[in-house]
């Protein structure tokens, strides 16, 4: 304790033992040497206020103007704001101040007890295997962390921000010097080359990979919490959401990937996790795959039966009617960890992930499959389409066996590509029609029993079924049940219809002063046909030496669409 008693004791504290290492001018070290008397004597909480007044002359308020040397030796860490015996974060207020307490920090009693802060990392050896090189480089992901936090003033931590940067450059010095030290290739360095990674992008990487092996609750999949790891200022911030963002490096080539979750407030999050195939190679680097994960896309190319579709929207992206919006999204909250926890105690789910059937009605062209689609992105789902229409005709003397055929290879794809996608029954009215009662001729026999095949296999299916159809009226009350979800796609009014045409008319193109899209909404017209009509337009406009769109070009092409129409009936969801 010689430190300690040589700095309480001095009476010139400059002169003491330590003060070199406080970094602080000879006031502020005289108020810690005031605390730190005040502490031996087991007075833990020292008032500000009454140290200024002891310290400094009260003649004129002097005490008042000496507050900016206490916020001074909080922000260097030596001593820690109190409030009714709880820490709190550095006040932006010097006179806020005042009705507080300060305490001496862990570091400032460390160094008065050893007299040293210096940072001594034990001695510089090449790594015996690569878990000895990732302990170091989880400790310089634990440090980035810790400044982040302390920057934000949540840190319950009394080393300031200086000392931290000054032992995190100590360490990734250190873990240089010892990967070119190293002669057996480690693992991850060999990947961070392959992929010519930069700093920023291998902090982040090791930061996932350190979630994966702590198992911890997610602290570090966070996009903020990541984003906060490799900036230090605001504006790096804004910067570095590009690293994380669609087209990014590591989201492009496959090293990671990340699920957008609801939260609480309606807003959406990205929890980011590492591909299956890196983390295989990262974590067994000695281990080689029996099995290797085939891309789902990949597979489907090699089978007739489903079509591989790439959604290029989601929920967010698409007109949808404000109780459609609500069902859906609350079908999306299912992946969220606290709702699947209630579920599960209540007894109603077991396993985790989303299930739903759900039946999709209304009439042909308006946005059934597209909000489908839209669904999957948002759950980052794929999603593979069956069309029902083609049952029949596909097989004709064995369609029973066939019906359970699509959900046997759809489980096998499921399986052999390792994911969970969207199965779409489009036009499925066939499958969900009333069963024919008494039926006596073969056709009403195998409609039947291709029916009870399917409802077999829908009771049984887990994860996301969609099935579409043109009208609701007619479906079979036995299958009704069996679906957690009907959701009607009605005709759009007309604040719906000018969104519609607001969206997706081309915004570079050139409007004659006649136009006038408030005009167009008043014409009946379904999301598909006016996305036909804009088509339509444009091809016929393109042509001409000065491409103007007019808003009679428009009305005649609306003329037309409305002559040929087969179907009054319209509705919504269609892409923004």
């Amino acid at each position: 304790m010689k430190h300690l008693i040589d700095f309480i004791e001095a009476k010139d504290v400059s002169k003491s033992l330590i003060y070199k290492h406080l970094k602080c001018t000879k006031g502020e070290a005289q108020l810690i040497q005031y605390v730190c008397s005040r502490y031996v004597k087991g007075l833990e909480e020292v008032p500000i206020l009454e140290m200024l007044q002891e310290n400094f002359s009260q003649e004129g308020y002097t005490y008042l103007k000496k507050l900016g040397l206490v916020k001074n030796l909080l922000d260097l860490g030596w001593l820690i704001q109190m409030s009714f015996g709880q820490v709190k974060a550095h006040e932006t207020s010097q006179l806020e101040l005042l009705s507080t307490s300060v305490t001496p920090s862990i570091s400032l009693l460390r160094l008065l007890e050893e007299g040293s802060l210096e940072i001594f990392l034990p001695e510089v050896k090449p790594y015996t295997d690569h878990l000895e090189y990732l302990q170091d480089q989880f400790d310089m992901v634990a440090l980035l962390h810790k400044i982040a936090t302390f920057k934000q003033g949540f840190a319950d931590n009394s080393l300031s921000i200086g000392r931290l940067k000054n032992k995190l450059t100590l360490l990734t010095t250190r873990i240089e010097e010892r990967v070119k030290m190293t002669e057996t290739p480690i693992v991850v360095e060999e990947f961070f080359k392959e992929k010519e990674l930069d700093e920023k992008e291998k902090r982040i990487f090791l930061a996932l990979l350190k979630e994966e092996y702590s198992g911890g609750e997610g602290q570090f999949r966070d996009m903020n919490t990541l984003i906060e790891l490799i900036s230090f200022d605001e504006y790096e911030k804004i910067k570095n959401r590009a690293l994380l963002e669609e087209g990014a490096k590591l989201i492009t080539e496959d090293i990671i990937d990340y699920e957008e979750i609801l939260n609480m407030f309606g807003g959406v999050s990205r929890s980011f996790y590492l591909q299956e195939e890196v983390m295989q190679r990262i974590i067994h680097p000695k281990k080689k795959k029996k099995v290797t994960k085939l891309k789902l896309d990949a597979l489907v190319q090699e089978q007739e039966l489903f079509e591989y579709l790439k959604p290029t929207t989601t929920l967010d992206d698409v007109v949808l009617h404000p109780k459609t919006r609500e069902t859906l999204n609350n079908v999306v909250k299912q992946v969220d960890k606290e709702v699947f926890k209630k579920l599960k105690e209540w007894g109603i789910k077991e396993r985790r992930g989303v299930d739903a059937r759900i039946i999709f009605y209304g009439a042909a062209g308006t946005g059934k499959t597209m909000t489908a689609m839209s669904l999957a992105k948002t759950l980052k789902r794929p999603i593979l389409s069956f069309d029902c229409s083609k049952i029949l005709s596909m097989y004709v003397g064995e369609s029973e066996k066939n019906v359970r055929r699509i959900f046997d290879d759809f489980r096998e794809l499921s399986k052999k590509a390792k994911v969970d996608p969207i199965l779409l029954l489009n036009e499925a009215d066939q499958f969900l029609s009333s069963r024919s009662e008494g039926a006596g001729s073969s056709a009403d026999k195998m409609h039947n029993q291709m029916q009870n095949i399917f409802l077999e296999q829908i009771e049984k299916f887990e994860g996301i079924l969609i099935a579409t159809t043109n009208l609701l009226g007619n479906i079979d009350k036995a299958f009704s049940r069996r679906f957690n979800y009907k959701i009607e796609f009605k005709k759009p009014g007309k604040k719906q219809r000018l969104r519609l045409w607001q969206f997706m008319l081309p915004e570079n193109a050139d409007y004659d002063e006649s136009f006038d899209m408030k005009e167009l909404a008043k014409f009946e017209l379904t999301g598909g046909q006016i996305s036909l009509v804009i088509k339509n337009t444009a091809y016929k406009v393109a042509v001409r030496d000065e491409s103007v769109f007019t808003h009679l070009d428009f009305i005649e092409e609306i003329e037309k669409e409305l002559g040929s129409s087969f179907d009054g009936s319209k509705s919504m969801g269609f892409k923004i």
